[in-house]
């Protein structure tokens, strides 16, 4: 039987595009015919990367998404390659244009609903988790032996509406300023943790002599324990001071394990007690985040979560982005999108002190894309800054927020990160999102308790070579499925997932070491 072989395909973004992405394999020699154009391909296209549409002149912009992606860095005939030989990333000036063109707020077309559990302050968990946060690194292990105690499951029996129990583990918490900005930082996420909606009950383990200590943490963010709810309706019980334990102080590790593991277990009926109920969809704080991308991730994955944003969006809840340094090159058309002036003002102030911070380390803030994202067609930051923004759909920018603070507004918000995966979705998760979608197109696996993470893979051919660890095919995309059809679909997915329908993964267990806050400062 014959094998039917697939013609070689482009894709052509916006009409003033002086390159297309291959949407398959291009052969040399194979006449691709765009929009009545031939243009005979001089060299092997692999998926995701650029072939040019025509001459371009050395120092003469490229453009995909109808917007500049870099400069010639030579003549580029017709037909050829473009990418990291051929293609540099000059500057360049962007034009602001302040909160110019006032995007309208999407609307739903019906109000849509998922099954959650409703917190005493207003905020809905999708998850319901037990957690053990570390102070320290110094009593990391020593949370993890609490944790590992409940691995086994059969604590469920009596607990059926408790997900986990897990523990928050760092490489920081000492050799740091006290109340200096790493440390502040710090308290803020393990606060974000500890007060976060898919977290029903916590106990924090500390060694007892380091700079962030147990009870500094819990006076300097107020931090309380949930209560239960009451039996005859859904208010809960005023919360209580959490219960903290150092290593010191409970006679070394031995005793801390067995003091904290007897804490959990008390902690485990009134996690219990919370149980789902029917909340609307404006309850969903949605995080988006891009890693391992490739070229197509700006064609298919994201721009279809940016679908999925604007309808959360409409909805009435909130969806935020960050990776300040995987915007930089394409800010200029958020802060388009921006409410008001000082709105995108704020974000513009973010990318001047990411010049600045990596300036005096003799870096660069376009020292991008990683050697992974350009073997998968990315060439330049501006090329997969560009990419990465689809992710913010068309909604008008409200806030532009510091890095693991609360998102308290409903609508597109961003938040100051760093590119990195780990602290970037640390600090996401910390503001309080309740879902995470992590779009991927070399293939990612990062997830990160206690948010689910729905990962979303760019392209077919990755997606089924790691169907165990994706949860969405986008690639249909390039073979002819809207985006606007595809974004529908993961909403749907996302409110699935948030009304408890696992994600690829949580079945396989990842999300605990993935935690690492951001650190700006020196280590002491």
């Amino acid at each position: 039987m014959a094998v039917a072989v697939e013609e070689p395909k482009a894709v052509v973004l916006r009409n003033d595009d002086n390159v297309a992405v291959a949407a398959r394999p291009i052969p040399r020699g194979f006449v691709l015919n765009l929009g009545g154009r031939e243009i005979p391909v001089r060299e092997p296209i692999a998926l995701g990367h650029k072939v040019a549409l025509a001459d371009i002149a050395a120092g003469e912009p490229v453009r995909k998404y109808g917007q500049i992606i870099g400069f010639a860095a030579k003549a580029i005939p017709a037909g050829s390659h473009v990418h990291v030989h051929n293609l540099k990333a000059d500057l360049f000036e962007r034009d602001y244009a302040f909160a110019s063109e006032h995007p309208e707020v999407p609307r739903a077309d019906r109000p849509r609903t998922f099954r959650g559990y409703l917190r005493p302050d207003g905020r809905v968990g999708t998850r319901n988790y037990v957690a053990v946060i570390s102070t320290v690194n110094c009593s990391a292990s020593t949370s993890r032996y609490v944790a590992d105690r409940f691995r086994d499951g059969a604590w469920r029996r009596d607990f059926p509406n408790v997900d986990g129990v897990f523990a928050i583990t760092h490489k920081g918490g000492c050799g740091l300023p006290f109340e200096g900005p790493d440390h502040q930082i710090l308290e803020r996420v393990l606060a974000g943790f500890a007060n976060h909606p898919n977290v029903a009950a916590y106990v924090i383990v500390g060694l007892g002599c380091e700079v962030s200590y147990a009870q500094h943490l819990v006076e300097a963010q107020h931090l309380v324990t949930l209560g239960g709810p009451r039996a005859n309706g859904p208010a809960a019980r005023p919360g209580h001071r959490p219960r903290v334990l150092n290593i010191q102080e409970e006679g070394g590790i031995t005793g801390t394990v067995e003091a904290a593991v007897k804490a959990v277990y008390e902690l485990l009926p009134e996690a219990n007690s919370w149980t789902r109920s029917e909340q609307p969809a404006a309850k969903i704080c949605l995080a988006m985040e891009c890693g391992g991308s490739d070229g197509n991730s700006g064609v298919t994955a994201n721009p279809a979560l940016g679908v999925a944003a604007d309808l959360i969006v409409a909805q009435g809840g909130a969806a935020f982005l960050g990776e300040t340094t995987e915007i930089y090159g394409a800010e200029h058309l958020l802060t388009r999108r921006a409410v008001s002036r000082e709105v995108g003002q704020k974000l513009v102030d973010r990318i001047k002190w990411w010049e600045w911070y990596t300036g005096i380390f003799g870096a660069q803030i376009d020292n991008n894309p990683s050697p992974g994202n350009k073997a998968g067609g990315l060439t330049t930051i501006y090329e997969k800054s560009l990419g990465a923004l689809a992710k913010a759909g068309s909604s008008p920018l409200v806030d532009v927020i510091p890095y693991a603070a609360r998102v308290e507004t409903p609508g597109l918000v961003f938040m100051d990160t760093p590119g990195y995966d780990p602290p970037c979705t640390t600090g996401l998760v910390a503001g309080g999102a309740n879902v995470l979608v992590f779009t991927t197109g070399r293939g990612s696996v990062l997830g990160l308790k206690p948010a689910p993470c729905i990962k979303v893979a760019t392209n077919t051919p990755m997606y089924r070579r790691m169907v165990d660890d994706m949860d969405l095919d986008a690639g249909p995309i390039l073979e002819g499925e809207p985006v606007e059809s595809v974004g529908r679909r993961l909403f749907e997915m996302i409110l699935e997932v948030a009304s408890g329908q696992a994600t690829k993964s949580e079945r396989q267990g990842v999300g605990e070491e993935e935690f690492a806050p951001w650190t700006i400062g020196p280590t002491l």
